[in-house]
């Protein structure tokens, strides 16, 4: 099977309102396509599962599963010679910006403001704020902006998912909350924003590098193990933007559950801050939107591979620089770290560069 012909199939699909999830991970050719056989929604019951999952920011809502026993699957090489085309993502001449942008400035800034109160009034150590953007269109091709999004954003995990009684979301993430190979697994920390401008070879501030620790500190406390493997921070490119990244790696312990795994490590302070309840319960107070699926998580639960041995694998992804599709309307998400020493007009403007990563997909 071709690329062509699973854009073909995304198309089919999405007019037929039958459930679907096609996706490539970091840095791989594979790319990988499930089409449910029933549009039945079914929901995360334990972890003991195996199938794509879908998760939303709020833990305390449920998770959605595409069991992999429900759905018929693909699995082929992507060919790199296909990375020049000319399709229209969306109509350009219809195209409209969302004209709230003079009042989603004020109310981010406002906001940022609330969350530098809240972190120096009390415990907290970062908090992270979000908002989301409008685009319209009277003609959106979703499976051209899939394309797009694989061939522009090689390192990042990218997918498109659909399910009639949830909606439509894509999106090409550069964080992974955990993957799991056996008895190893490995995470990140990933936080701290700078434009790309043609060179990765960059000078981070003492903000952005104490944000990025205050991530590796947290997921290192949680982990609580002493054979941890952490590596050494380095800058990684996500689209225009540039992350401080340090990676970690351990080994799953004797009788230890995915779930408590999960969970120990989830919303991570990338998404949520610190301490986690602390800011959650801020963000979920004070946003005055409800985030759905953005910075939740999404991937593969145990699906089982085939080498020398049959094993289970789990690789699972934070829900970011996605969107959010609803007939002609198109929400772009996107969200920034606040510590006590943020800049409110500087973190509006990193908002304004991330939904760039989405928009030129739209309009390239």
């Amino acid at each position: 099977m071709i690329l062509d012909e699973i854009l073909l199939k995304i198309k089919i699909a999405y007019q037929q309102k039958k459930p679907f999830v096609v996706y490539r991970k970091p840095n791989d050719d594979d790319l990988n396509a499930l089409f449910q056989n029933n549009d039945r929604l079914f929901v995360l019951e334990d972890y003991l599962q195996s199938g794509f999952v879908f998760a939303p920011f709020n833990n305390k809502d449920k998770t959605v599963l595409m069991p992999f026993n429900h759905c018929e699957s693909f699995e082929f090489k992507i060919d790199n010679s296909q990375s020049i085309f000319k399709e229209k993502s969306v109509d350009k001449d219809q195209i409209k910006l969302s004209k709230r942008h003079v009042t989603d400035k004020q109310n981010h800034i406002e906001l940022v403001k609330k969350g530098i109160n809240f972190i120096k009034k009390g415990s907290a150590l970062k908090v992270v704020l979000s908002r989301n953007e409008e685009v319209v269109s009277q003609n959106i091709e979703i499976a051209i902006i899939f394309k797009k999004l694989i061939y522009k954003y090689p390192s990042a995990f990218v997918y498109v998912w659909f399910h009639p009684k949830v909606g439509l979301w894509m999106g090409a993430s550069p964080e992974t909350l955990l993957k799991i190979n056996g008895k190893q697994f490995s995470t990140m920390a990933l936080a701290g924003t700078q434009i790309f401008e043609g060179n990765s070879d960059v000078i981070w501030e003492e903000k952005e590098r104490q944000e990025q620790q205050f991530v590796t500190d947290f997921i290192i406390s949680k982990l609580d193990r002493k054979d941890l493997e952490i590596g050494k921070p380095f800058t990684l490119k996500a689209g225009n933007l540039l992350h401080i990244c340090t990676k970690i790696k351990g080994k799953i312990l004797e009788n230890e559950v995915l779930e408590n795994l999960i969970e120990s490590l989830y919303p991570t302070p990338a998404v949520c801050g610190l301490p986690k309840e602390e800011a959650k319960d801020f963000i979920l107070k004070n946003e005055e939107y409800d985030r759905e699926f953005y910075a939740g998580f999404l991937g593969e639960l145990n699906k089982i591979s085939s080498g020398n041995k049959i094993a289970t694998k789990t690789n699972l992804y934070v829900n970011l620089r996605c969107m959010q599709i609803v007939g002609h309307k198109i929400y772009l998400y996107i969200g920034g770290g606040i510590t006590k020493d943020s800049d409110p007009e500087n973190e509006w403007k990193e908002t304004v560069a991330k939904s760039e990563v989405m928009k030129k997909v739209l309009l390239a």
